[in-house]
C-alpha cells in the first residue's frame, strides 16, 4: 500500500463537522449557499473603508450542494461517499480522491473540522 492511500484511506475514516458559526439555506434546486459572517478588526476596517460586504454568500456546486446536507457530525467521509457515488455515477470519479480534497478545501477554508 503506498503513502497517499494510506492517507486517503486515514482520512476517509474522519468525521467532517460542520462550522456552527456558519449559516446556510438551500433554495428550491437544491443548491446550497454558505453565508460567511466577515468578522474581526481587518474586515471591519474593510467594511468601513472599501464598502465589503459584512456578509460573504459561497454558492456550492451541484456536487458541493450534494455533500452539505449529508455532513451532520455522524458520518464518515467514506459514508457520505456511497450516496454521492450513488447519485452522480462516473462524473464522481476518481472518487476517493475527489471527495477526500473536496472535505480537505472545506476545512483549509474553515467552512467544517475534522474529528477521528
Amino acid at each position: 500500500m503506498s503513502k497517499k492511500e494510506v492517507i486517503n484511506e486515514n482520512y476517509l475514516e474522519k468525521i467532517p463537522v460542520r462550522n456552527e458559526n456558519i449559516s446556510w439555506k438551500q433554495d428550491d434546486e437544491n443548491k446550497v449557499t454558505l453565508e460567511i459572517e466577515n468578522t474581526g478588526f481587518f474586515n471591519f476596517l474593510a467594511q468601513k473603508l472599501f464598502k465589503k460586504p459584512r456578509i460573504s454568500y459561497i454558492h456550492l456546486d451541484d456536487m458541493g450542494s450534494f455533500i452539505w446536507p449529508l455532513i451532520d457530525g455522524e458520518k464518515s467521509v467514506l459514508d457520505i461517499s456511497v450516496p454521492f457515488e450513488a447519485h452522480f455515477g462516473e462524473k464522481a470519479q476518481p472518487l476517493y480522491e475527489r471527495i477526500a480534497k473536496y472535505f480537505q478545501i472545506l476545512e483549509s477554508y474553515g467552512f467544517i473540522g475534522m474529528n477521528s
